[in-house]
């Protein structure tokens, strides 16, 4: 005769049902919220609000805004830093998501070991990985 090894947790037994449906509503919960931030969406700006791009929660590029009259498009120096800028503002707008993403999905997953959306408990949005 062969004894149940979870008998010492007390109560009869384990319940794994009960964990599998845990789990499955964690997983959803989860999912529901990388939804909710593909849907919202931060600025990252520089340069005094010469350029400014959106991304949405999970990182995409959704909108680049350049403020009219600030570059010469004739110029290979302006366009050089022209493209300089969009670079610098959408790594803070990708860092404005990650910390979204933390705020949002953090508080699902630190039973999980993490808590930072840039990887701390595994979770990497598609588009930043």
């Amino acid at each position: 005769m062969t004894q149940n090894p979870f008998d010492a947790l007390g109560g009869g037994g384990f319940d794994m049902n009960a964990l599998l449906q845990q789990a499955q509503q964690m997983q959803q919960q989860l999912e529901e919220a990388q939804a909710n931030l593909a849907r919202q969406t931060v600025d990252g700006t520089v340069a005094g609000g010469a350029v400014t791009v959106t991304a949405n929660g999970v990182g995409e590029l959704v909108g680049v805004t350049i403020r009219a009259g600030e570059f010469d498009g004739s110029d290979p120096d302006d366009l050089s830093d022209l493209s300089d800028l969009i670079v610098a503002a959408y790594r803070d707008a990708r860092a404005r998501s990650e910390a979204l993403a933390g705020e949002s999905l953090g508080p699902l997953t630190e039973g999980l070991g993490g808590g930072d959306a840039g990887g701390g408990f595994g979770f990497t949005p598609p588009s930043l990985g």
